[in-house]
């Protein structure tokens, strides 16, 4: 009787925990691994081999022979049935992107109840870390500013070089990996949509976390290349500033990071944002570009902000930015887009994240 229930527990854990297949994976095979291969380049998911959690799971690192190329296996075990569509579209993306600001996807795993991604290991972790947490000090303007450019160049060749047009859909300094020489690059892929060029790419639905959702997607819904590139625009005045766009401690005027750009700005001391752990170790006009480019990237009117190559020609200096001064009706326009992005997102939360929300 003993053995019968064991063999029937067995069969049960046996059939919950399986490996599984769909026809979608055929062409995406070579990048598949057994969960047995990877227990063993965990060294079965042992607590010493844990780098990261989050609300998908866990993040551990490994050793993938015979190169020894370390990886980090990211195992997805909340919410699987959820997020299998958010799986799938970072490996259908993924899978194909070659470039040296985009973490590269080496492949995958799919048992019942779990998900698998195997990526680079990226040892300095998410650039929020370094803006926002304790380790915030270790990382100047010059670094940031190369970050930056990274980032440009990865949203770049999503846009417009590889062979579809790719919007990531959730830009933010939480999904800007560093490597061992903090270059930036960009992952989670969980979120992001392809499309032929040419064709009109539009998402219909929203998706994202509010202060980095272009004013038109809390809108209409509606989400092309340049709300990611607002999404990049919050995302460096963030990198410059050393702090979150939204923070309700402190002076009034300061709560909107957007709002108190412009109004240094508009004081002639635009400078006065940049982060105070800089201790005035910069370039002031680079950081003075950011900050401009930052706004102009942020515009709440998406036909007024610039494509993602031109953010790049203005970066490498072979393009000088339009002078624009911060008159009363450029604020006018910033500061109703911050009062309609605020009013959703008391009512609208995080409408959703990525497969590795870190």
């Amino acid at each position: 009787m003993l053995c019968s229930t064991t063999g029937a527990l067995y069969y049960v854990r046996k059939k919950k925990f399986e490996e599984v297949f769909e026809d979608w994976e055929k062409e995406y095979s070579p990048q598949r691994f057994s969960y047995k291969k990877l227990y063993q380049v965990t060294r079965g998911f042992k607590d010493e081999e844990l780098i990261g959690k989050g609300g998908f799971g866990d993040v551990y690192k490994g050793i993938l022979p015979p190169s020894n190329l370390e990886i980090a296996v990211k195992r997805v075990t909340h919410n699987v049935d959820r997020r299998i569509k958010e799986f799938v579209a970072e490996i259908v993306c993924m899978g194909r992107l070659r470039h040296r600001n985009l973490v590269q996807l080496h492949g995958y795993c799919r048992r019942k109840g779990e998900l698998l991604l195997l990526y680079d290991y990226m040892p300095n972790k998410s650039l929020d870390k370094f803006l926002f947490g304790n380790e915030r000090s270790n990382i100047d303007w010059f670094q940031r500013f190369q970050i930056i450019k990274g980032i440009a160049y990865g949203l770049l060749y999503l846009h417009e070089e590889w062979e579809k047009v790719v919007i990531h859909r959730d830009i933010k300094p939480a999904n800007v990996l560093l490597d061992a020489n903090l270059n930036g690059k960009l992952g989670d892929f969980g979120l992001a949509r392809l499309y032929d060029h040419g064709s009109n790419p539009e998402t219909t639905v929203a998706a994202g976390i509010p202060p980095y959702m272009a004013p038109e997607l809390l809108r209409n819904e509606k989400g092309n290349t340049s709300s990611d590139v607002f999404a990049f625009g919050i995302s460096i005045l963030e990198i410059a500033c050393g702090r979150k766009r939204i923070q309700l401690h402190g002076l009034p005027e300061q709560e909107d990071l957007i709002d108190w750009v412009i109004d240094c700005w508009d004081r002639g001391a635009i400078l006065d944002v940049s982060d105070p752990n800089l201790v005035g170790l910069y370039t002031g006009e680079q950081v003075e570009l950011v900050l401009k480019l930052g706004l102009f990237c942020s515009h709440p009117d998406p036909a007024a902000r610039p494509s993602m190559r031109q953010v790049m020609q203005y970066l490498d200096g072979d393009v000088k930015m339009p002078d624009i001064p911060p008159d009363s009706t450029v604020r006018a326009m910033f500061t109703a887009s911050n009062e309609d992005s605020n009013a959703e997102d008391s009512s609208v939360g995080t409408i959703s994240t990525g497969v590795g929300g870190r």
